[in-house]
C-alpha cells in the first residue's frame, strides 16, 4: 500500500510541472556573461537560469586566473512579484537584501528598496542583444547619486 501511495506521488509530481515564472520570462534577455572594461580591469556578471522561478548571478573579477566573486544575485519571482535579491560581500554583514520589482519589460528592468542605504534603485536596461546598460542609484546623505555601468555580451546561455 506505502509503495502504491509512493508511486502515485511520484507520477503526479512529473505529470505536474512547476509553473514557469511569467514575470521572470520577460528577463531572459539577461541571461548570459557580460563584461565592463574599466580602467582597473574587467568586471564580469553572469546570469543563469537556476529553476523555473529563479535566475541565479553572479559579479566577479579575474585576477590570475581566480575568480573574485563579490557579489551573488538572486531574482526570484514569488506569488507573481519578482525580486532582486544581492549579497555583497563585507556589505550588510553579508547579508541579502531584498528588492522589489517596479518595471519589468522585455527590455528593462527596475527594482526598488526604499529602505536600503545605497541603492535604492537597481535598473539594467537593454541595447542591443549584446549590449545593456547596469544602474545603481538612491540618496546618500541628501545627495542624489547614479552610477552607470555598460556591459557587452560575452556569452548567451
Amino acid at each position: 500500500m506505502k509503495i502504491t501511495f509512493f508511486l502515485i506521488g511520484i507520477l503526479l509530481f512529473h505529470a505536474c510541472p512547476t509553473p514557469e515564472g511569467k514575470e521572470l520570462k520577460k528577463a531572459e534577455w539577461l541571461l548570459g556573461t557580460w563584461e565592463n572594461n574599466t580602467p582597473r580591469g574587467s568586471i564580469y556578471e553572469h546570469w543563469n537560469k537556476s529553476d523555473p522561478q529563479k535566475f541565479s548571478g553572479r559579479s566577479y573579477t579575474l585576477k590570475d586566473r581566480d575568480t573574485m566573486v563579490f557579489e551573488t544575485i538572486q531574482l526570484i519571482e514569488e506569488d507573481g512579484e519578482l525580486f532582486y535579491i544581492p549579497t555583497v560581500r563585507n556589505q550588510n554583514d553579508s547579508l541579502p537584501v531584498r528588492f522589489v520589482a517596479k518595471e519589468i519589460s522585455g527590455r528593462q528592468l527596475m527594482f526598488e528598496n526604499e529602505n536600503h542605504d545605497f541603492p535604492q534603485l537597481i535598473s539594467y536596461r537593454s541595447l542591443t542583444y549584446d549590449s545593456l546598460v547596469a544602474e545603481i542609484s538612491g540618496v546618500i546623505n541628501g545627495e542624489e547619486i547614479r552610477k552607470c555601468f555598460h556591459l557587452k555580451r560575452m556569452v548567451y546561455d
